[in-house]
């Protein structure tokens, strides 16, 4: 009997395994799944979800067949976390509503996926944080490079007063907190910050 139970579990995940290969895209590929504990079973259709080359995929088995599925790019992880306890690993997604890499975020929201196996859920979690290091690191460039962008660059011996002196005097205030707000977020590093800083001033 336990036998034909286990048999029917593997033929479950072996077609939500199928169904994850058939939505990959062209050069995707799987680095790693996991399967929520058979004890969740009890409650609702268990969960699969696996880490890619470019995304996260969650599947789970639709109420009248077929497979439901949730998905997000990397880019647009905010945030990785794992509690392990005594019914398996649950892991926490916080995901970007945009899916551009500009300075704004909004409309936040946190995917909670609970009851993995600790060895597949913590495979998972470290492919999630070295894809969160990495995209945090290319939001920290891109962001200084608008930041730079907007400083208007370093401009030497041009100390002359403007007839819009007083509005480039707001906009470097402007720019000086901004810049100072991508420091206190550790997206840019003391240097780069003053070097920012000097560029906004001699722009004055």
């Amino acid at each position: 009997m336990a036998t034909n139970d286990n048999s029917s579990d593997d033929s479950h995940l072996n077609k939500a395994l199928e169904h994850l290969n058939s939505v990959l895209v062209t050069g995707e590929t799987i680095e790693a799944w996991a399967i929520q504990r058979r004890l969740f079973a009890l409650t609702g259709r268990r969960i699969l979800i696996a880490a890619t080359s470019g995304r996260f995929i969650k599947i789970k088995r639709g109420l009248l067949g077929g497979f439901d599925m949730t998905d997000f790019r990397w880019q647009d992880l905010g945030d990785a976390k794992i509690k392990v306890g005594i019914f398996g690993a649950d892991i926490f997604m916080k995901i970007f509503g945009s899916a551009d890499l500009a300075i704004s975020k909004d409309s936040d929201q946190v995917l909670v996926l609970p009851g993995f196996r600790k060895d597949q859920a913590e495979k998972i979690y470290r492919l999630a944080q070295a894809q969160d290091q990495s995209w945090r690191e290319k939001r920290r460039i891109r962001e200084l490079e608008e930041m730079r962008a907007k400083s208007g660059g370093v401009t030497i011996g041009t100390n002359a007063p403007s007839p819009q002196s007083g509005n480039a005097s707001e906009d470097a205030a402007a720019k000086l907190q901004q810049a100072k707000q991508m420091l206190d977020n550790k997206l840019i590093t003391d240097s780069e910050f003053e070097s920012i800083k000097a560029r906004i001033i001699s722009g004055i």
